[in-house]
């Protein structure tokens, strides 16, 4: 059976970590993910001390809550693929330290952007330094048994599983994997997701749920802020092909209301829509 989850950023931001944990709890959720953003204030939980760090593993084991997956989206502001020098070795320290944070915290699997650069333009240069960042990455994640997990983008960089295939064809290790989003995914033309989700079972180890308005000849698309059910995103036929294909890992419904008055009926009418959705599956 699958496991649902709450992003952080779906939660009220002025709660205390008690009280998004019980939150997410009585809202019908089996975990949170935690979020490192471009954030001054979530950067800097990449240097909590041992009394911060050892403080949230009190919440969890309080509320029985885990924090099974983290959001490192920072590194959109310091991409792994940069051509500064300064920027790339930022990069790979930021994911040093969300590695031993998620070590402490209980966390398994980190998420990581596909993104070789963010702001900056893309070249052959920022696509090898992505890659050779990224194994610097991954093999200091296996020395500490933590998973990262590629997430598939809103950018044509890595739009799907089978892009992160082709970056572990020369990565190759067990502790790099991927982390599809269903709207990313479904909302660019030349994927068809279902036999994308088919074809990398093999790698997935988390998914993202939103919805998405799809990239068309004359639209960009729109990859955020879509609410559940007035996308494109046909989530009871992919829910139907992960339920065939023996997908039992996490699934995070992924929004940004953190700031919103009215959070707490957007987390709601979310859950109920994809609960739905999933028991009509048949998980």
């Amino acid at each position: 059976m699958v496991k649902l989850g709450i992003n952080e950023k779906s939660l009220p931001d002025q709660m205390t970590w008690r009280d998004k944990l019980l939150t997410a709890k009585r809202q019908g959720f089996a975990f949170v993910e935690l979020s490192i953003d471009e954030t001054a204030e979530r950067l800097e939980r990449l240097d909590w001390s041992r009394e911060q760090r050892f403080a949230l593993v009190q919440d969890i084991y309080a509320t029985g809550v885990p924090i099974d997956t983290m959001m490192l989206s920072g590194l959109r502001k310091f991409p792994l693929g940069s051509e500064d020098a300064a920027v790339y070795q930022q990069a790979y320290t930021m994911c040093k330290k969300a590695i031993l944070l998620a070590r402490d915290l209980g966390i398994r699997n980190i998420q990581i952007a596909g993104y070789d650069e963010y702001y900056g333009d893309k070249t052959v240069l920022t696509r090898e330094n992505f890659i050779e960042n990224l194994q610097r990455v991954v093999d200091f994640a296996a020395e500490n048994q933590v998973m990262i997990a590629i997430e598939t983008m809103d950018d044509p960089f890595i739009n799907s599983i089978a892009k992160v295939q082709t970056i572990k064809q020369s990565i190759q290790s067990p502790w790099l994997q991927a982390y599809p989003d269903l709207g990313n995914i479904s909302a660019w033309p030349e994927n068809i997701p279902g036999q994308d989700l088919t074809a990398g079972m093999a790698n997935i180890v988390a998914i993202h749920l939103k919805d998405a308005l799809a990239v068309t000849a004359t639209t960009p698309g729109q990859f955020k802020d879509v609410p559940f059910g007035t996308g494109d995103v046909n989530f009871l036929g992919l829910f139907k092909t992960l339920k065939r294909i023996g997908y039992n890992g996490t699934l995070t419904i992924e929004m940004w209301s953190e700031k919103d008055a009215d959070a707490l009926a957007q987390i709601e009418a979310a859950h109920d829509f994809i609960t739905k959705l999933l028991e009509e599956s048949g998980y």
